[in-house]
Order: structure tokens, then sequence, then C-alpha cells
């Protein structure tokens, strides 16, 4: 499956009341459609193209694509045009909330059943370096929207806090990051590395193309390590951590509805 880099435009939360979508449309996306966009707008309006059943899973509960075991190949190979909206006219939906709207949406329109398992699992510490974190605060970022792009090697993004940084470093890995920086602000990141066999670069572990559209691979770029602690005054230590596992017990292709 080959998809172009992510673009994901994700507003600051203010109130809202109910936990499901008053309306939704799921419909395929055309074979050649290989954009991938996600977006929570005002007025309670959420849109995704291009979206797969893992990465709503991943949206949803919170968790990265490795933490997700199980379903059939479609999950990850269907792609869905998702235009949804909430009975509501605030213009931002809480996190929380928005996230039990999406685990519903889950459960009604993809008959989604799982379970969740617990294992000890190596996993990282995301700490500053000895030199000093080196990322510009972002003070303008908390009213508007974060926008992030990850490709193959890249990862830039305005105005994001440690939860995503750790949460996208965390898909590239493939183990858990745990924010140990004690940083509370928003912040500018650009990175580019050379990425090592097994690293993804795409949202929830979906990989970007080859070419041009694609952003970094160079091998003469440093490693993920290496470009965190000179670019970002970062640091990556191993340690072991609880991960919390997502079983898929039964999931169906949903109606065009």
């Amino acid at each position: 499956m080959i998809l172009n880099p992510v673009v994901l435009l994700v507003p600051f939360a203010l109130g809202l009341a109910q936990d499901s979508f008053e309306a939704a449309s799921i419909k395929p996306v055309a074979a050649n459609d290989n954009r991938i966009m996600i977006r929570q707008a005002p007025g309670g309006r959420f849109t995704a193209n291009g979206i797969n059943v893992r990465m709503l899973i991943g949206m949803a509960y919170e968790v990265r694509d490795f933490q997700i075991s199980g379903g059939p190949s479609w999950i990850s190979d269907d792609r869905f045009e998702i235009n949804a909206k909430a009975d509501t006219e605030a213009d931002r939906i809480p996190p929380e909330q928005f996230r039990k709207m999406l685990q519903n949406l889950l459960a009604e329109r993809f008959a989604l059943k799982l379970h969740e398992e617990q294992k000890e699992g190596p996993a990282y510490n995301l700490v500053p370096a000895k030199s000093g974190v080196k990322m510009p605060e972002n003070k303008d970022a908390q009213g508007g929207n974060r926008m992030v792009r990850f490709g193959r090697g890249q990862i830039s993004a305005t105005g994001v806090g440690m939860d995503m940084l750790t949460r996208q470093l965390g898909q590239i890995l493939g183990r858990p990051v745990i924010d140990k920086t004690g940083l509370k602000g928003n912040y500018d990141v650009e990175l580019q590395f050379s990425p090592e066999p097994g690293q993804s670069g795409g949202l929830f572990g979906i990989a970007p193309p080859p070419g041009p559209v694609a952003a970094h691979d160079d091998s003469s770029a440093p490693s993920l390590f290496t470009a965190l602690e000179e670019k970002l005054g970062l640091r990556l230590e191993s340690t072991k951590a609880p991960i919390k596992m997502l079983v898929i017990d039964g999931v169906a292709k949903p109606s065009e509805n």
C-alpha cells in the first residue's frame, strides 16, 4: 500500500456534552486517491480522507499501531472517507470526549469489538539532553491549529506538545516513548534523520511513499537518536514499561450512509 505523507490538523478543544456523532457518512476512497487528511473543524465537524480502521482505532483509544493485534487484513488495506457532525455549536470537542465519539463510531458503523491486555515490554524515556533543549517554544499555538507533517526520515511540526511528539516517536521506533522532559509548552519541531530498517515515518505507522513527495530518506543524515540530541536537545533512554495491547475480537466493513 502506497500512501502520501500525512498532514494532520488538530485544533484545541472547548466544551461539548455528548458521546456520539449526530450523523456520519462513511464511504471507500478511490483506489488511486493516495491522500490522507484528518481534521477537526468548528461546529463539531470531523472529516478524514484516506483513513483506515487501524488508524481510527489508534486515534480513538490513544494507542500506536504496534499496540493493536488481530483483525482481518482489510483494516489496514481499505481506506475510507469519513464526514461526521456532532450535535453542537461549540467550536471544539474536548479530546477525551472526541475519543469516546470515535469509539462509538467504530462500534456502531464497523461493529468493532475488542478487549485490552497488558504486557511488559521495551520502551524509551524521552529526557532533556545535557546540552539543553533546543526546540523553539511556540507561544501562539494555543489559539489555533497545530500542524504536523510526517514523512520518512522527517518530522515537521508547528506548535506541538510533548504528547504528540512522543506518540510519533513511538510509531517510528515501534515501542512506547514516555515523556520525562517536564516540558509543558508547545514547540516547533524540524527533524531530519536517516531511518533504520523497520522505522516508519507515517501517521499511526503508515509509511509514506518513496520519491520526491516523501521528505528525507538521506543515508548521510544522522540516526534518529543522534538527530534528536543534536537538533532538539532531547535524548532517548531505554527502559521497560507496561504496554497496553488492544486485541480485536470482531470487525465488519461499514455500509455507505
